[in-house]
């Protein structure tokens, strides 16, 4: 099993924006892309077309709808691997094959050392393992780091693919380490949170919530008895839980 480095010089990792994310999939159908036809090994897909499909997916988009007050709301919600400072799908691996690197603090997976037992997908509380169908090992988001540090790109196009795709704007990467980060100042801004906090694996990825919707005073009601956002948050947390 792999201990977990006591420190990260960095935390690179994701702030997503619910507020502006319209659900378009494009985040996740570039994510196959670029890990399909990268550097890496890639992603499997059984039967594409087919009524069966199955496959590895390492980006997926839920949608939700919830009690805005006045009316329902749709939101959509984006996740993956949180690189979670705590992460206990690194711990738990029997082999050394899950990692979490020191110099970035970015979770990996050695594919030579894994033997696709599946116990880091049953560790992780937030589902973002995928089992490979063809490969027979875990594969996960690794904040595209074959692009991130590539001297062969331009110099905007090293960062993940889902963040150069993203045509809302709603994807933003950086360092959470650094207080004056574009992405640290943006959680600062805007409340950004955890993703299920309770679970103590401390992720670094980070959440911007949907901004208030003015309603007119003829349709106004009660937001959530009275909750607000923080009763969205619970709701979500719940819903996360169940799709595991």
């Amino acid at each position: 099993m792999t201990a977990l480095p006591k420190n990260t010089e960095k935390k690179l990792g994701l702030v997503i924006d619910l507020d502006t994310c319209v659900g378009c999939h494009a985040c996740a159908v570039n994510c196959k892309e670029w890990n399909t036809g990268g550097d890496l090994a890639p992603l499997a897909d059984e039967d594409p077309y087919g009524a069966d499909v199955s496959g590895a997916w390492l980006n997926r988009i839920h949608s939700f709808e919830y009690d805005a007050g006045g009316g329902a709301r749709l939101v959509h919600f984006p996740k993956s691997c949180l690189h979670c400072d705590d992460a206990p799908c690194v711990t738990v691996c029997p082999t050394g094959a899950s990692l979490k690197r020191a110099e970035d603090g970015i979770v990996l997976v050695d594919e030579d050392r894994c033997m696709g037992c599946g116990l880091c997908a049953w560790a992780c509380p937030y589902g973002a393992r995928e089992m490979d169908p063809a490969a027979g090992v875990m594969k996960k988001c690794t904040l595209c780091v074959d692009r991130i540090y590539s001297d062969e790109l331009p110099e905007e196009d090293r960062i993940p693919a889902c963040v150069r795709t993203c045509p809302a704007k709603a994807r933003h990467f950086g360092d959470l380490a650094d207080p004056d980060s574009e992405v640290s100042r943006l959680v600062a801004d805007r409340g950004g949170v955890e993703l299920m906090p309770e679970m103590g694996t401390k992720p670094v990825n980070r959440y911007l919530p949907p901004r208030k919707r003015e309603v007119p005073a003829a349709q106004a009601a009660p937001v959530d008895n009275g909750e607000g956002l923080t009763g969205f948050w619970k709701w979500l947390d719940g819903a996360l839980e169940k799709l595991g």
